[in-house]
């Protein structure tokens, strides 16, 4: 069984080097393409939670993602959690006249001109229904 083990992680490392702690822009691709093919045609499949820990750790280290990683850092909580929602959401800066206002005033709590008030995190919080302590600093 151990001997068996070690094969089969071997082989593994050799199928996916990121698992092994390759640190080739292409292994990270062909990860990244790997995990996106199972989140699709087979999502409980054990592998994701490794190729998800190496993916990160990777993104965490690279020099590529260094800029990228101390931007997202330097933004407030709530902004990077809105920001991601409008994504996932396909929302505009206009959408969210209910919420927070004109889109002016989405503009500048975006790029961190203005801060989210308590109502517009209720009123987020609401909209997405998600806790509000996703949207506090």
């Amino acid at each position: 069984m151990i001997a068996e083990a070690i094969e089969a992680s071997k082989a593994l490392v050799k199928a996916v080097p990121l698992l092994g702690g390759s640190t080739s822009t292409a292994d990270y691709k062909s990860a990244l393409e790997l995990i996106d093919y199972l989140f699709e045609h087979d999502e409980e499949n054990p592998l994701i939670e490794f190729l998800s820990a190496k993916i990160e750790s990777y993104e965490r280290q690279h020099a590529d993602f260094v800029p990228f990683n101390q931007a997202v850092e330097n933004l407030p909580r709530g902004v990077e959690a809105l920001r991601q929602l409008m994504k996932d959401y396909g929302l505009k800066q206009s959408d969210l006249r209910e919420e927070i206002g004109g889109k002016s005033l989405v503009s500048q709590i975006l790029s961190g001109k203005r801060s989210l008030t308590v109502e517009h995190i209720r009123a987020l919080a609401v909209r997405f229904n998600v806790p509000t302590s996703l949207f506090i600093d």
